[in-house]
Protein backbone atom coordinates (compact mmCIF):
# COMPACT_ATOMS: atom_id res chain seq x y z
CA UNK A 1 0.00 0.00 0.00
CA UNK A 2 2.75 2.44 1.00
CA UNK A 3 4.67 1.55 -2.14
CA UNK A 4 1.58 2.25 -4.24
CA UNK A 5 1.13 5.69 -2.65
CA UNK A 6 4.76 6.57 -3.28
CA UNK A 7 4.56 5.41 -6.86
CA UNK A 8 1.45 7.53 -7.40
CA UNK A 9 3.10 10.60 -5.86
CA UNK A 10 6.22 10.01 -7.92
CA UNK A 11 4.20 9.74 -11.12
CA UNK A 12 2.26 12.91 -10.30
CA UNK A 13 5.43 14.92 -9.72
CA UNK A 14 7.02 13.56 -12.89
CA UNK A 15 3.96 14.61 -14.90
CA UNK A 16 3.94 18.02 -13.18
CA UNK A 17 7.60 18.58 -14.03
CA UNK A 18 6.99 17.59 -17.64
CA UNK A 19 4.03 19.96 -18.02
CA UNK A 20 5.72 22.99 -16.49
CA UNK A 21 9.18 22.13 -17.79
CA UNK A 22 8.41 22.96 -21.42
CA UNK A 23 8.36 26.66 -20.44
CA UNK A 24 11.56 26.57 -18.36
CA UNK A 25 14.62 28.12 -20.04
CA UNK A 26 18.28 28.78 -19.40
CA UNK A 27 19.29 32.46 -19.46
CA UNK A 28 22.82 33.37 -20.56
CA UNK A 29 23.20 36.87 -19.17
CA UNK A 30 26.48 36.68 -17.25
CA UNK A 31 30.00 35.36 -17.78
CA UNK A 32 29.79 32.22 -15.77
CA UNK A 33 26.97 29.71 -15.22
CA UNK A 34 23.62 30.64 -16.76
CA UNK A 35 20.59 31.03 -14.56
CA UNK A 36 17.13 29.61 -15.09
CA UNK A 37 13.98 31.38 -16.17
CA UNK A 38 10.46 30.69 -17.36
CA UNK A 39 8.34 31.92 -20.24
CA UNK A 40 5.70 33.64 -18.15
CA UNK A 41 3.55 34.47 -21.13
CA UNK A 42 4.11 34.32 -24.87
CA UNK A 43 7.43 36.01 -25.68
CA UNK A 44 8.05 37.15 -22.06
CA UNK A 45 10.75 35.50 -19.97
CA UNK A 46 10.96 36.00 -16.20
CA UNK A 47 14.24 35.33 -14.44
CA UNK A 48 16.29 36.76 -11.56
CA UNK A 49 17.94 40.16 -11.58
CA UNK A 50 21.18 38.84 -10.10
CA UNK A 51 21.51 36.37 -12.99
CA UNK A 52 21.42 39.06 -15.70
CA UNK A 53 24.68 40.96 -15.40
CA UNK A 54 24.51 42.72 -18.76
CA UNK A 55 21.86 44.64 -20.66
CA UNK A 56 22.79 43.35 -24.11
CA UNK A 57 23.98 40.13 -25.77
CA UNK A 58 21.56 38.01 -23.74
CA UNK A 59 20.70 34.54 -24.99
CA UNK A 60 17.86 32.26 -23.94
CA UNK A 61 18.05 28.49 -24.37
CA UNK A 62 14.55 27.16 -24.94
CA UNK A 63 13.00 23.75 -24.45
CA UNK A 64 14.24 21.63 -27.33
CA UNK A 65 17.74 23.14 -27.34
CA UNK A 66 17.13 26.21 -29.53
CA UNK A 67 19.02 29.38 -28.53
CA UNK A 68 17.39 32.76 -29.26
CA UNK A 69 18.41 36.37 -28.55
CA UNK A 70 16.56 38.26 -25.83
CA UNK A 71 16.08 41.91 -25.02
CA UNK A 72 16.02 43.21 -21.47
CA UNK A 73 12.58 44.75 -20.81
CA UNK A 74 13.37 45.79 -17.25
CA UNK A 75 14.68 44.71 -13.87
CA UNK A 76 13.76 45.19 -10.23
CA UNK A 77 16.68 44.59 -7.86
CA UNK A 78 14.46 44.90 -4.79
CA UNK A 79 12.46 41.76 -5.66
CA UNK A 80 15.36 40.22 -7.65
CA UNK A 81 13.26 39.90 -10.79
CA UNK A 82 14.16 40.67 -14.40
CA UNK A 83 12.00 40.48 -17.52
CA UNK A 84 13.26 39.60 -21.00
CA UNK A 85 11.46 39.59 -24.34
CA UNK A 86 11.98 37.15 -27.18
CA UNK A 87 10.53 37.32 -30.68
CA UNK A 88 9.31 33.75 -30.84
CA UNK A 89 7.30 32.57 -27.90
CA UNK A 90 5.87 29.18 -27.01
CA UNK A 91 2.36 28.22 -28.01
CA UNK A 92 1.67 27.20 -24.41
CA UNK A 93 2.06 29.16 -21.20
CA UNK A 94 2.54 27.80 -17.67
CA UNK A 95 -0.51 27.23 -15.51
CA UNK A 96 -0.39 29.68 -12.57
CA UNK A 97 -1.21 28.41 -9.11
CA UNK A 98 -2.44 30.06 -5.94
CA UNK A 99 0.51 30.57 -3.61
CA UNK A 100 -1.85 31.50 -0.75
CA UNK A 101 -2.99 27.86 -0.72
CA UNK A 102 0.53 26.71 0.23
CA UNK A 103 0.96 25.39 3.77
CA UNK A 104 3.96 24.57 5.92
CA UNK A 105 5.23 21.13 4.93
CA UNK A 106 3.62 21.01 1.48
CA UNK A 107 5.64 19.07 -1.09
CA UNK A 108 6.97 21.25 -3.92
CA UNK A 109 9.36 21.00 -6.85
CA UNK A 110 11.91 23.57 -8.03
CA UNK A 111 12.73 23.40 -11.74
CA UNK A 112 15.74 24.70 -13.65
CA UNK A 113 17.50 24.29 -16.98
CA UNK A 114 21.23 23.69 -17.42
CA UNK A 115 23.61 25.28 -19.91
CA UNK A 116 23.26 22.12 -22.04
CA UNK A 117 19.49 22.44 -22.08
CA UNK A 118 18.63 19.65 -19.65
CA UNK A 119 15.60 20.12 -17.42
CA UNK A 120 16.54 19.55 -13.78
CA UNK A 121 14.54 19.43 -10.57
CA UNK A 122 14.96 19.62 -6.82
CA UNK A 123 12.24 18.41 -4.46
CA UNK A 124 11.48 19.52 -0.93
CA UNK A 125 8.87 21.16 1.24
CA UNK A 126 7.64 24.58 2.22
CA UNK A 127 9.90 25.28 5.20
CA UNK A 128 8.28 28.52 6.31
CA UNK A 129 5.44 30.73 5.18
CA UNK A 130 3.98 34.00 6.39
CA UNK A 131 2.28 37.15 5.13
CA UNK A 132 3.66 40.26 3.47
CA UNK A 133 7.41 40.69 3.80
CA UNK A 134 9.76 43.54 3.00
CA UNK A 135 13.31 42.39 2.37
CA UNK A 136 16.55 44.21 3.14
CA UNK A 137 16.53 45.75 -0.34
CA UNK A 138 13.13 47.33 0.22
CA UNK A 139 11.21 44.93 -2.02
CA UNK A 140 7.68 44.11 -0.95
CA UNK A 141 6.66 40.46 -1.39
CA UNK A 142 3.02 39.47 -0.96
CA UNK A 143 4.17 36.41 1.00
CA UNK A 144 7.37 35.18 2.60
CA UNK A 145 7.79 31.62 1.28
CA UNK A 146 10.93 29.88 2.56
CA UNK A 147 12.01 26.65 0.92
CA UNK A 148 13.47 23.55 2.53
CA UNK A 149 15.13 22.14 -0.57
CA UNK A 150 18.46 22.35 -2.37
CA UNK A 151 18.42 25.33 -4.71
CA UNK A 152 21.49 24.34 -6.71
CA UNK A 153 23.62 26.84 -8.67
CA UNK A 154 21.72 27.89 -11.77
CA UNK A 155 18.28 27.10 -10.29
CA UNK A 156 17.51 30.71 -9.34
CA UNK A 157 14.97 32.18 -11.74
CA UNK A 158 13.23 28.87 -12.27
CA UNK A 159 9.68 28.15 -11.10
CA UNK A 160 8.37 26.49 -7.98
CA UNK A 161 5.55 24.11 -8.84
CA UNK A 162 3.00 22.19 -6.83
CA UNK A 163 2.05 18.52 -7.50
CA UNK A 164 -0.53 19.67 -10.10
CA UNK A 165 2.20 21.32 -12.18
CA UNK A 166 0.98 24.84 -11.36
CA UNK A 167 3.59 27.58 -10.99
CA UNK A 168 3.32 29.24 -7.59
CA UNK A 169 6.35 31.52 -7.84
CA UNK A 170 9.93 32.16 -8.91
CA UNK A 171 12.82 30.77 -6.86
CA UNK A 172 15.81 32.87 -5.79
CA UNK A 173 18.52 33.31 -3.21
CA UNK A 174 18.90 37.03 -3.88
CA UNK A 175 16.69 38.96 -1.41
CA UNK A 176 17.20 36.68 1.61
CA UNK A 177 20.97 36.65 2.21
CA UNK A 178 21.49 33.34 0.40
CA UNK A 179 18.50 31.44 1.78
CA UNK A 180 16.22 29.80 -0.77
CA UNK A 181 12.87 31.50 -1.08
CA UNK A 182 10.10 31.92 -3.63
CA UNK A 183 8.73 35.19 -4.97
CA UNK A 184 4.97 34.45 -5.02
CA UNK A 185 3.09 34.47 -8.30
CA UNK A 186 1.02 37.55 -7.35
CA UNK A 187 4.19 39.58 -6.76
CA UNK A 188 5.69 38.30 -10.01
CA UNK A 189 2.57 39.34 -11.95
CA UNK A 190 2.63 42.83 -10.44
CA UNK A 191 6.34 43.37 -11.11
CA UNK A 192 6.20 41.93 -14.63
CA UNK A 193 3.28 44.17 -15.61
CA UNK A 194 5.08 47.32 -14.47
CA UNK A 195 8.43 46.36 -16.00
CA UNK A 196 6.77 45.69 -19.35
CA UNK A 197 5.00 49.05 -19.16
CA UNK A 198 7.77 51.28 -17.76
CA UNK A 199 11.02 49.30 -17.80
CA UNK A 200 11.49 49.93 -14.07
CA UNK A 201 9.54 49.86 -10.82
CA UNK A 202 8.39 53.30 -9.73
CA UNK A 203 8.77 53.57 -5.96
CA UNK A 204 7.83 56.46 -3.67
CA UNK A 205 10.43 58.23 -1.57
CA UNK A 206 10.67 61.16 0.81
CA UNK A 207 14.23 62.45 0.26
CA UNK A 208 15.44 62.43 3.86
CA UNK A 209 18.27 60.86 5.82
CA UNK A 210 17.58 60.39 9.53
CA UNK A 211 19.07 58.79 12.59
CA UNK A 212 17.52 57.89 15.97
CA UNK A 213 18.47 60.16 18.87
CA UNK A 214 17.40 60.41 22.48
CA UNK A 215 15.17 63.43 22.92
CA UNK A 216 16.53 65.95 25.46
CA UNK A 217 14.65 66.19 28.75
CA UNK A 218 13.46 69.73 28.06
CA UNK A 219 11.70 68.57 24.86
CA UNK A 220 10.13 65.34 26.10
CA UNK A 221 7.02 67.13 27.23
CA UNK A 222 6.30 67.77 23.53
CA UNK A 223 6.22 64.04 22.76
CA UNK A 224 3.67 61.33 23.55
CA UNK A 225 4.23 59.99 27.10
CA UNK A 226 5.81 56.71 25.96
CA UNK A 227 8.25 58.34 23.50
CA UNK A 228 11.88 58.96 24.41
CA UNK A 229 13.49 58.72 20.96
CA UNK A 230 13.00 60.72 17.79
CA UNK A 231 14.54 60.76 14.31
CA UNK A 232 16.98 63.59 13.69
CA UNK A 233 17.01 64.83 10.09
CA UNK A 234 20.67 64.80 9.03
CA UNK A 235 20.19 65.32 5.28
CA UNK A 236 17.49 66.83 3.07
CA UNK A 237 17.77 66.10 -0.65
CA UNK A 238 17.72 69.23 -2.80
CA UNK A 239 14.37 69.60 -4.58
CA UNK A 240 13.19 66.32 -3.08
CA UNK A 241 9.71 65.77 -1.63
CA UNK A 242 10.81 66.62 1.93
CA UNK A 243 12.58 69.80 0.83
CA UNK A 244 9.54 70.94 -1.14
CA UNK A 245 7.39 70.36 1.95
CA UNK A 246 9.68 72.60 4.04
CA UNK A 247 11.51 70.04 6.18
CA UNK A 248 14.86 71.28 7.43
CA UNK A 249 18.17 69.88 8.59
CA UNK A 250 17.95 69.42 12.37
CA UNK A 251 14.21 68.80 12.51
CA UNK A 252 13.28 66.04 14.97
CA UNK A 253 10.68 63.76 13.44
CA UNK A 254 8.59 61.83 15.96
CA UNK A 255 5.25 61.00 14.34
CA UNK A 256 4.05 59.62 10.98
CA UNK A 257 0.35 59.29 10.17
CA UNK A 258 -0.56 59.68 13.83
CA UNK A 259 1.84 56.98 15.07
CA UNK A 260 5.00 57.55 17.08
CA UNK A 261 8.19 56.49 15.26
CA UNK A 262 11.55 55.77 16.83
CA UNK A 263 13.29 53.87 14.01
CA UNK A 264 13.98 54.80 10.39
CA UNK A 265 12.51 51.43 9.34
CA UNK A 266 9.11 52.55 10.66
CA UNK A 267 9.15 55.54 8.31
CA UNK A 268 10.31 53.40 5.41
CA UNK A 269 7.51 50.94 6.12
CA UNK A 270 4.93 53.73 5.85
CA UNK A 271 6.48 54.91 2.58
CA UNK A 272 6.62 51.39 1.10
CA UNK A 273 2.88 51.00 1.61
CA UNK A 274 2.11 54.31 -0.07
CA UNK A 275 1.96 55.32 -3.72
CA UNK A 276 3.70 58.10 -5.61
CA UNK A 277 1.66 61.25 -5.09
CA UNK A 278 0.28 60.17 -1.70
CA UNK A 279 0.58 62.70 1.12
CA UNK A 280 2.46 61.63 4.25
CA UNK A 281 1.45 63.51 7.38
CA UNK A 282 4.31 63.86 9.84
CA UNK A 283 5.16 65.90 12.92
CA UNK A 284 8.53 67.33 13.86
CA UNK A 285 9.98 69.39 16.67
CA UNK A 286 11.65 72.56 15.42
CA UNK A 287 12.92 75.31 17.66
CA UNK A 288 11.22 73.67 20.64
CA UNK A 289 7.81 73.68 19.00
CA UNK A 290 5.76 70.98 17.29
CA UNK A 291 5.27 71.57 13.59
CA UNK A 292 2.99 69.44 11.36
CA UNK A 293 4.29 68.87 7.82
CA UNK A 294 2.56 67.27 4.84
CA UNK A 295 4.93 65.63 2.36
CA UNK A 296 3.79 64.61 -1.12
CA UNK A 297 5.80 61.50 -1.97
CA UNK A 298 7.75 61.60 -5.23
CA UNK A 299 9.20 58.92 -7.49
CA UNK A 300 12.58 57.66 -6.37
CA UNK A 301 15.26 58.71 -8.88
CA UNK A 302 16.71 55.82 -10.84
Amino acid sequence: MASSILETMSAEFASAAERAGSNVVAVHGRRWMPTSGIEWKKGVIVTVHHGVRRDEDIKVLLHGGRSVPAQLAGRDPSTDLAVLKIDEGSSTIPQPGDSTSLRLGHLVLALGRTRRGDLVASSGIIGGISGEWRNWRGGQLDQHIRLDLALYPGFSGGPLINPRGEVVGINTRGPSHGRALTVPVSTVNRVVAELLEKGHIARPYIGLAMQPVTVPENLRSKLPPESRVGLLVIHVENDGPAAKAGLLLGDLLFEVEGKAVEQVDAVQESISRAKIGDVLHIKVIRGGEIKPVSVTLGERPR
